[in-house]
């Protein structure tokens, strides 16, 4: 018998009848003859397949990551779910896994070098067969990356005069010669793509590792770059009033001799860009004034429990907010109020090269010592590098200390995404007046809220930070 047939022989198999009558039913059962048969299996071959490791985007803000270092080695065999490079995202350190099995064929971006998300960092072979031509493509792909943009630098500027048929031609020039070739592109650039009818496919990127830019498909699909504009504004000029408009440029800065530049890291290029979003969000800033010696009393006694300042604080807070809910909003379109059903309060903290901002979430529902516990392991993940996108890009309202740098008081920032920032100064003996004149010395801090006006007022923060101290005044309820 061929093995591409399967023969199989069923049992004597019963089939039955009814007739029904108006009397009675009767039931009449038949043996059957065996009956045989017979499946015909299909031989398929299974190709082995290279693929690609991509950049992972590890945070909602993240557009590109840096290599850390490299966990697996070339020729190393991968199981799926094992943990194959170490990226540097805008926040932290974190381990990226594989999907498959497979062989780590060939590294396509170095440690210390960065790529944008999305684009390929290494190759995977299924079996050692295809680790040579994984690399072949590691080594054309690598060689292929600066040659493209400038074979195509020239093709952004066309002739004005050029007819409106002959950007047919040009089109032509951007076109893949390998089908199979992984695309990457910017969402802009799929949606324009989209728009004009231009098979995305067939358009070489001439952005960073051959990503797709949006000038790249307006090139394939002939469309003048607005570039041309001066051009026009040249020909008309006789018209126009003699003194033309001069340009805009950037800043120029005069050089200091000895200077050195250092880039941004990857965090602190995060931090100036979410500095730069704060600009356009219209804030105010409120100061209060509050009596803390109720509280470093009760410091004294949690202190030797693990409890901080910082958890205090941050319970008082979050109490705080649950009365004052506006507070804990945001505005993200400029059109309505967002109400947050949790209170998570993200606090500040320098690390070695930047700034970042662990979460205690839902603040107001964790008693202070576990609240305190979770500040402890949230500050050690940081430290080191290994929080969770969750673990600092959740808060709803931030705290500033820098009281225990002797700062009695300062204005914060108002991070993007969230409705008001306290800043917390040192508690410092004042003199302080009671209401009937009488002077005595008490320990005061200065603690200054800056909030997004299109949603918080000023009789909004006052109310809030006069329960704020409040609880301050009377802290043993934070311990209930």
């Amino acid at each position: 018998m061929s093995s591409s047939l399967l023969q199989a022989r069923a049992s004597p198999s019963l089939s039955f009848s009814s007739s029904i009558s108006a009397a009675n039913t009767q039931w009449r059962f038949t043996s059957s003859p065996a009956v045989t048969f017979t499946r015909r299996t299909r031989n398929y071959t299974v190709r082995a397949k290279i693929r690609e490791i991509f950049m992972p985007a590890l945070s909602s803000t993240m557009t590109e990551g840096k290599i850390v270092s490299w966990i697996k080695s070339e020729g190393d065999v991968l199981s799926k779910g094992e943990s194959v490079v170490v990226v540097e995202s805008d926040k932290a350190d974190m381990d990226v896994e594989t999907f498959y099995d497979g062989i780590l064929a060939a590294i396509v971006v170095p440690e210390g070098e960065s790529a944008p998300v999305g684009a390929p960092i290494g190759l995977l072979a299924e079996t050692e067969a295809e680790i040579e031509e994984a690399k072949a493509k590691a080594a054309s792909a690598g060689s292929s990356a600066p040659s493209i943009p400038a074979a195509s630098a020239p093709s952004p500027p066309p002739p004005p005069p050029a007819p409106v048929a002959a950007p047919s031609t040009p089109a032509a020039a951007p076109v893949a010669a390998d089908g199979s070739r992984k695309i990457v592109s910017t969402p802009f650039a799929k949606k324009l793509a989209k728009q004009h009818k231009v098979d995305i496919n067939k358009v070489i990127g001439t952005g960073p590792f051959g990503r797709i830019t949006p000038a790249d498909v307006e090139a394939a699909a002939g469309i003048k770059p607005a570039k041309s504009s001066p051009a026009t504004a040249t020909a008309t000029a006789p018209s126009a009033p003699p003194p033309a408009a001069p340009a805009k440029s950037s800043p120029t800065f005069a050089e200091i001799p000895g200077a050195t530049i250092v880039p941004f890291t990857t965090m602190q290029a995060a931090v100036s860009k979410n500095m730069i979003e704060s600009l356009s969000v219209p804030t105010f800033r409120v100061g209060y004034p509050i009596i803390t010696d109720a509280l470093d009393a009760l410091y004294e006694k949690v202190k030797p429990k693990g409890v901080t300042m910082t958890a205090l604080l941050a319970k008082a807070a979050a109490m705080a907010l649950v009365q004052h809910p506006v507070v804990n909003a945001s505005c993200k379109d400029g059109k309505s109020f967002t109400y947050n059903n949790s209170i998570n309060i993200a606090v500040a903290v320098a690390i070695n090269g930047g700034l970042i901002t662990p979460v205690l979430q839902d603040a107001d529902k964790l008693d202070l010592y576990l609240l305190s516990q979770k500040w402890k392991e949230l500050v050690e993940k940081a430290r080191s590098k290994q929080l969770q996108p969750h673990e600092y890009n959740s808060g709803t309202f931030t705290l500033s200390n820098l009281g225990m740098f002797g700062v009695d008081r300062f204005d914060a920032i108002l991070p993007p995404g969230q409705g008001a920032i306290m800043a917390v100064g040192a508690s410092k003996p004042t003199a302080v007046a009671d209401k009937d004149g009488y002077f005595s010395v008490k320990n005061q801090m200065m603690v200054n809220v800056t909030a997004d006006h299109r949603i918080v007022y000023g009789a909004d923060l006052a109310a809030f930070l006069k329960t704020f101290a409040k609880i301050v005044q009377e802290p043993d309820i934070l311990t209930m």
